[in-house]
Parts: structure tokens; sequence; C-alpha cells
């Protein structure tokens, strides 16, 4: 019986990213995946967004961390993220642990860039929504990037 793992859609190989494309990691793929069954998911597809479609990046507004287009800041997802997360965690509390999609506004786990008026840049000291919703549901859950998997190698 395989150990059930959440995962990043894109890091399976699914074309979900926003220009289409995917961020497939072999390790994942083709190594783990002799133990792990995945449990697949992209939250941007989830909560209605196209491929391909415009970007999106975090945003601090008042105080608070908004997902929102880079290109149309009226684009705001935050809401609709939040909905997806309330409906989609209670049903992988059974995962043994999650991969999740570095640097993504939704999945990153660390140094996802935050951008606001007074910096245009981004500093990277933010969480993609989804995965900070993942953690706070399950703090027992290990979950880890695909870039860090890099490391074990």
């Amino acid at each position: 019986m395989k150990i059930p793992v959440g995962v990043s859609a894109c890091v399976l190989g699914e074309e979900v990213r926003y220009d289409g494309g995917h961020k497939r990691h072999r390790f994942v793929t083709d190594e783990l995946s002799r133990w792990f069954a995945y449990v697949p998911v992209c939250p941007e597809v989830a909560i209605g967004l196209g491929i391909p479609r415009p970007t999106i990046r975090l945003v601090e507004k008042s105080g608070q961390i908004r997902v929102c287009g880079t290109q149309d800041a009226s684009l705001d997802v935050t809401d609709k993220m939040h909905r997806f997360a309330d409906q989609k965690l209670p049903t992988l509390t059974h995962l043994c642990g999650y991969v999740v999609c570095a640097k993504s506004p939704s999945c990153g786990m660390e140094r996802v860039p935050v951008f606001s008026e007074g910096n245009p840049q981004g500093e990277k000291r933010g969480v993609g929504l989804w995965t900070a919703r993942l953690m706070e549901a399950m703090p027992w859950l290990p979950v880890e990037e695909n870039g860090r998997l890099q490391d074990i190698m």
C-alpha cells in the first residue's frame, strides 16, 4: 500500500501553470512515486482561473496579504482561494505529507515575494495562500517545496 501524499499538480507534470506549462520534478514522478500515492491539487485552476491565465502575486494591502493580478490589480482571488481551502482541506486529512511548488503565490512554502506600494520589487517573505492554509489546518503534516528536494540527491 502506497503512502498518500498531496502534491502541486504542476510538480507531477500536469500543464496547469499560468503559461500552460508545468514544473515536473523527476525525483517526485520517477523515484518517490514507487512509495507514494499522489493526490494532485492546483488551487488556481480549482478556483476557476484558466490555462493560460494572467499571473497573480501576493500583495500587502492595509496590513493583509491578498492574492491579486500582476498586471490587473483589480483581479483579487483571495476570497475564492479561502473558500476553496475551506472546502478542500477537510478532504485531505488522510495525507501523510505534501510537496508544494516553490515561489508560487498559491503554493510556495517560503520566500514567496510579497509586493506593496512601498516595495514594487517584492520582498521574499511570504507563503502561498493555499500552503499557508494547509499548514495552518494540519500543522503536523510534513510539507516541502519541490526545489528543496534537490538537496537530497
